[in-house]
């Protein structure tokens, strides 16, 4: 059985399997990995682990970073500057309907990797033709999303703090108008909006909760009782627990939920409305 770690490579992070061998290694170390003929950096993001059965790719670690690999790096960092100078004349030259978004090499330089966004297909063998024989090595074309461009290249959101894609989140999930629906702010898609143009991560991190209040909370335009009498419902507060209610004589009270209770023939109507669903 191999004992394998999870690595970040790339500049996309993409997360692969490494067969640790007889390396100690810990989360946070920079190691030599062994992928499709060229070597590149991995950041091991776990513990070593036990795997009984093959799982994918598994990638041999050659060995752990030093210093002496350091002058290298940064050596490789200036080639893939120098490189993006050049990737870009090309784009141009082949008027492709795409976006540059990023290019890195590996560690031994046998391979450059060039990531763009495009809203269509992008025919790219003449580029990729012209790009080595000027650059001399491999070209592989990376198209990502305007997310995942987002999360490679950081930033500063509305909140004045890192971008969560670029210090924390793994992975995207689906971000709905009705998340921000729910949790009851301006709906002002400018403002909801991240740098990538997508409505923001944040708005996904309280959906359960709000999921979860609203089957406790009763609808708005529910007739309810209240200990000020009968009324219907204009609004409901999710964090308070706090239900508005326009009671019969046209007064507006605020009540906690565990004050009010539904009428009879809402519970009659919602049961029937389950039993149709069904």
């Amino acid at each position: 059985m191999p004992i394998v770690v999870d690595l970040l490579v790339r500049k996309k992070e993409t997360e692969i399997l490494g067969d640790a061998g007889r390396l100690d290694l810990s989360v946070g170390d920079r190691v030599l990995v062994d992928i499709e003929q060229g070597l590149e950096i991995g950041l091991v993001n776990s513990k070593e682990r036990l795997i009984e059965k093959k799982k994918g790719e598994i990638y041999k670690i050659v060995r752990k970073l030093t210093e002496e690999d350091l002058p290298r790096i940064e050596e490789n960092k200036k080639k893939g500057m120098e490189a993006t100078k050049t990737v870009l004349q090309k784009i141009e030259d082949c008027e492709l309907d795409m976006k540059l978004t990023y290019t890195e090499y590996n560690f031994d330089r046998t391979k450059l990797f060039i990531y763009y966004t495009s809203d269509t297909r992008v025919d790219f063998r003449q580029l990729i033709k012209d790009l080595g024989h000027v650059l001399k090595t491999k070209i592989q074309m990376v198209q990502i999303g305007v997310r995942d461009e987002t999360k490679m290249l950081g930033g500063i959101g509305p909140c004045g703090r890192v971008l969560c894609c670029k210090s924390f989140l793994k992975n995207f999930v689906s971000v709905s108008v009705e998340s921000a629906k729910q949790q009851d702010v301006s709906f002002n898609i400018a403002k909801l909006s991240g740098l990538c143009g997508r409505l923001m991560c944040c708005l996904s991190y309280e959906s359960d909760f709000y999921n979860e209040q609203f089957k406790k909370l009763p609808r708005i335009g529910s007739k309810v009782h209240t200990p000020e009498g009968p009324g219907s419902v204009l609004s409901v507060n999710c964090i308070k627990e706090e239900v508005t209610v326009e009671l019969g004589d046209k007064q507006v009270r605020k009540f906690p939920f565990s004050k009010i209770s539904s009428s009879l023939l809402e519970i009659i109507k919602e049961k029937a409305s389950l039993k149709k669903k069904r």
